[in-house]
């Protein structure tokens, strides 16, 4: 008996042993499977620290090396920007753009695009070709002469693969460069409308950018390129309604100071380091640039002796000093008499003090000016014939002007000759819908408007008539074309005249009639108001 009871005890305990070591062998294979999980979950996405907790919460039966994401508790912490994004102070916007330049909100653009479209406009007139060239340029293009003022105003820097370049500051050495690689037949007619940046002292009408109407004429030696010149700036002038009352324009050449240069016994190779110098005598006193003078080997009393004939401002002054046989009297005569015969007259007066301050001018300069003498210099040019063999070409006889956005919009605003339609945006038609069900009826309406030739403006979402009709006056929309229950019923628009407050019906098949007769109208009345032809 005593046998039988303990071999059913030692049978218990066996049984027991055995369910113990297959609990624990159940346990060590859930926590490895565990960890596994873990450290799965850490690589592919940042584990959440409550996974880890419910994982190994019991102890982690089997030891071993547990994730790192899984032991900092600070993970979630760690990886939650939004607590950090409140403690860092957002840095406040600049809303001004860098000193000297500007933005061209939508006004802004319809004024510079008004100012372009006449440049443009003059420019096809006289025959001329438009160009344009790279903003960023090599520096060397620019440092043909160390004391020319634009040197020292150059946006200059070396770019990422170790090149010196730099942002144009003028755009006839790109032209020149143009022409060397091109070589096109002469004579050429080229415009061009570039921006372009200096970094200098800011004033009323001048920026470190601006936009500059360059007309050039390459290939014609005699000064009936710069009599052609000349008139186109008039004519754009007369084109935006100003008179010669406004704006004159002072002629000289190159070649009445280099005779008188060449009388005090200075060299040639002077001659333009001089005319620079001269230049400046404007905005400085003649002590400022003394020192200066005088590393070209020109004594006061020389420069003074200069200054005495160029305050000369009729041809018969200047032919007393220089002699009726002076190439410079006898070019500048000829082209008073070219200007004469342009019509252009009492636009143009002789000054012998401009001299312009780009080293390489040779031979006629002018430079228009407003006649209140409120504003800075509009616009100025000449003639470059040696500009070309400082680029290693040959000589080729060129002449031109750069004529600049800002002190020509200053000019015609103290005028109060700006259009004054540029204040609006002159939509023609503003189509909306009364209700969303008819929105793409209106969308038809405007698809009809837009290939029949007008610009329209579609109300992009549910607002009440009223704001409709005055949002159609700050665009100076012509019409309003309203799509409601009926006229979407009967395939009708009704369309208020926002000009005569009147208001009439029309079938959407017969929409390009109206827009042809309205149009035919608008012609007629523009005439009318003109006095004549348009």
């Amino acid at each position: 008996m005593m046998h039988l009871l303990l071999g059913s005890r030692i049978q218990t305990i066996s049984m027991m042993i055995l369910f113990w070591t297959a609990t624990v062998r159940s346990s060590l294979a859930f926590s490895t499977t565990a960890r596994h999980v873990a450290t799965t979950r850490t690589t592919k996405n940042t584990v959440r620290p409550f996974v880890a907790t419910r994982l190994f919460a019991s102890g982690g039966g089997g030891g071993g090396r547990v994730s790192s994401a899984v032991q900092d508790k600070d993970t979630l912490s760690k990886t939650d920007t939004t607590k950090q994004n409140k403690k860092k102070k957002v840095e406040k916007l600049d809303t001004q753009p860098p000193r000297g330049t500007r933005d061209f909100f939508p006004a802004d653009m319809r004024l510079r695009t008004w100012l372009f479209d006449q440049w443009r406009s003059v420019a096809a007139t006289y025959g001329f070709s438009e160009y344009d060239a790279p903003v960023l340029e090599s520096e060397s293009l620019y440092t043909r002469k160390a004391g020319e003022e634009v040197t020292q105003q150059l946006y200059n820097f070396k770019d990422k693969g170790d090149r010196r370049v730099a942002l144009r500051p003028e755009m006839t050495p790109s032209l020149a460069r143009m022409v060397l690689l091109a070589k096109p037949i002469m004579p050429i007619k080229w415009f061009s409308i570039p921006q372009c940046w200096r970094y200098e002292r800011m004033t009323r009408g001048r920026r470190r950018e601006h936009y500059q109407w360059n007309m050039d004429i390459w290939g014609i030696t005699g000064v009936e390129a710069e009599a052609e010149l000349l008139s186109a700036m008039v004519q754009f002038f007369k084109n935006v309604g100003l008179t010669s009352n406004d704006v004159g324009i002072k002629v000289n050449s190159r070649l009445v100071i280099g005779e008188v240069l060449s009388e005090l016994g200075i060299p040639e190779e002077k001659f333009a380091a001089t005319c620079v110098l001269v230049d400046k005598l404007e905005k400085v006193p003649i002590d400022a640039i003394q020192g200066e003078l005088e590393e070209l080997g020109l004594t006061k009393a020389v420069v003074e002796q200069l200054l005495e004939t160029l305050t000369n401002n009729s041809i018969e002054a200047l032919s007393d000093v220089l002699g009726k046989e002076s190439k410079a009297v006898q070019q500048l005569q000829q082209l008073f008499d070219l200007c004469d015969a342009y019509g252009i007259s009492d636009w143009i007066l002789l000054d012998a003090s401009v001299v312009r301050g780009l080293a390489y001018y040779t031979g006629v300069v002018f430079e228009a000016f407003d006649r209140k003498g409120e504003l800075r210099a509009i616009a100025g040019g000449g003639r470059y014939d040696k500009l070309l063999e400082t680029f290693g070409g040959d000589p080729t006889p060129a002449a031109g002007f750069g004529f600049g956005d800002a002190v020509i919009i200053e000019l015609l605003k103290e005028r109060n000759v700006l259009p004054t339609l540029l204040d609006k945006q002159n939509i023609d038609t503003v189509v909306f819908a009364m209700d969303s069900e008819y929105y793409n009826a209106c969308l038809s309406v405007a698809g009809i408007l837009r290939e029949a030739g007008q610009k329209v403006d579609v109300v992009l979402e549910q607002r009440k008539s009223k704001w409709v009709f005055k949002h159609a006056n700050r665009l100076g929309a012509n019409y309003v074309a309203v799509v409601g229950s009926n006229e979407f019923e009967n395939k009708e628009v009704s369309i208020k005249d926002m000009q005569q407050s009147k208001q009439e019906t029309i079938k959407m098949d017969d929409l390009k009639e109206w827009v042809a007769t309205t149009t035919t109208t608008e012609v007629a009345s523009a005439k009318d108001d003109d006095g004549g032809d348009a």
